[in-house]
């Protein structure tokens, strides 16, 4: 059976092209980096090579890009950063909306004293500007909104957000896990003071990540040991994964088109024609402004665990919006945020497409959902409720 991998927010295959600059580095290059001889230096030189290709991606300087083990390496870092120091400050703004990377952390901060405000977005998952100006004060460290939201694929205007930030003194972070690769990103062109990526969301493999540092922006190390990446951050530099990073940003910005032509117009294609046949269906999120390769659908009256269940029986995987397999009754937090009724917060599926799928994979989703969902809601109280009340249309 094949599989049909429309889970790739979640994370992505590892290029063909990353694999096999990566491999050299596992085998007849393994020196340290840091090493004084030529053996390691050589390594040294390649891991400068990959830093130059990352900035080129996000149109940063090399110098400002920091290697890390992953996207919440990055955001927790930051946060803590502006925290440190600015030790006179207690307050963080993020958004309901944020990746757990970033909520989770606050929540913990919040714990230990320190005051966090989120905020609110409207039942397309659209932040108001007007919120966040009048959420900071004088006492506010830093602003942490992402990019573009790793559920629904809603895109903040976090360039402008980071402006109004700036106003007032106050650092800004993003999240841009999910944006890079797939959106221009240009740090030459806003006022971000920090932002994050993680290479398994664009075809590197798991384990790296960078937090962007815009010159100047004081930082204090949330990694502290050897002077690798000037200090910034400690610990032998994962070369591989380095490399791999570098190729895989090179692939995205090569890419970048072909993202936002084919693979939106897959997901387009996917769900126009889920809605069409599917009644009581609906899109979660500003079907405008959002990620080319997202799309995230509640189908009312089902579980999305088992409509997962059912999908997985014929290989096609993608990911919930519920947070039933956590053992949680509750659905998404992002959900909840936006207002999503109930009963279709608990049917929601999250479709997210790569530059390696194809129609043929996505006629045969179009294909074999519909019958899911009738197989299941044949067995739901709740649809014969709805049909006998007259609410199933």
């Amino acid at each position: 059976m094949k599989t049909i991998y429309l889970d790739n927010n979640a994370t992505t295959k590892v290029a063909d092209e990353v694999m096999e600059a990566m491999l050299p580095y596992f085998t007849e290059l393994y020196g340290n980096p840091s090493s004084m001889h030529t053996f390691g230096g050589q390594v040294g030189q390649r891991i400068r090579d990959a830093r130059e290709q990352v900035a080129a991606l996000l149109g940063a300087s090399p110098e400002e890009i920091v290697f890390t083990s992953c996207g919440t390496e990055s955001d927790n870092s930051a946060i803590r950063s502006a925290l440190m120091t600015r030790p006179d400050k207690k307050h963080v703004v993020i958004s309901r909306v944020e990746h757990p990377a970033i909520h989770a952390l606050c929540s913990h901060l919040g714990s230990q004293g320190y005051k966090i405000t989120e905020l609110p977005v409207d039942k397309n998952g659209i932040l108001d500007l007007e919120n966040l100006e009048k959420s900071m004060t004088p006492d506010t460290a830093i602003v942490s909104l992402m990019w573009g939201n790793n559920e629904t694929g809603v895109i903040f205007p976090v360039e402008e957000a980071a402006r109004l930030a700036h106003e007032k003194g106050i650092l800004f972070h993003t999240d841009a896990v999910q944006a890079a690769g797939k959106i221009p990103i240009n740090m030459k062109n806003n006022v971000i003071d920090m932002l994050s990526i993680s290479g398994h969301k664009l075809h590197a493999p798991k384990g790296i990540g960078i937090l962007y540092i815009r010159r100047g922006t004081k930082y204090s190390p949330f990694l502290i040991g050897g002077h690798q990446e000037k200090g910034r951050r400690g610990g032998t530099e994962n070369a591989p994964g380095i490399v791999g990073l570098g190729r895989a940003c090179e692939l995205a910005a090569s890419n970048m088109e072909k993202e936002n032509t084919y693979v939106r117009r897959l997901r387009d294609k996917l769900e126009r024609e889920l809605l069409n046949k599917i009644s009581q269906s609906r899109v979660n999120g500003d079907i405008v402004n959002r990620l080319p390769n997202t799309t995230n659908i509640s189908f009312e009256f089902v579980e999305g665990e088992a409509i997962l269940l059912l999908m997985n029986e014929l290989g096609i995987c993608a990911s919930s919006g519920s947070a039933c397999t956590s053992g949680s009754l509750q659905p998404s937090h992002v959900l909840r945020a936006m207002g999503v009724p109930f009963t279709m917060a608990h049917g929601s599926i999250r479709f997210s497409l790569s530059v390696y799928n194809t129609e043929e994979e996505v006629d045969f989703v179009i294909d074999k959902m519909p019958a899911i969902i009738e197989r299941l809601r044949g067995m739901s109280p709740f649809w014969k409720q709805a049909g006998q009340s007259g609410g199933v249309q």
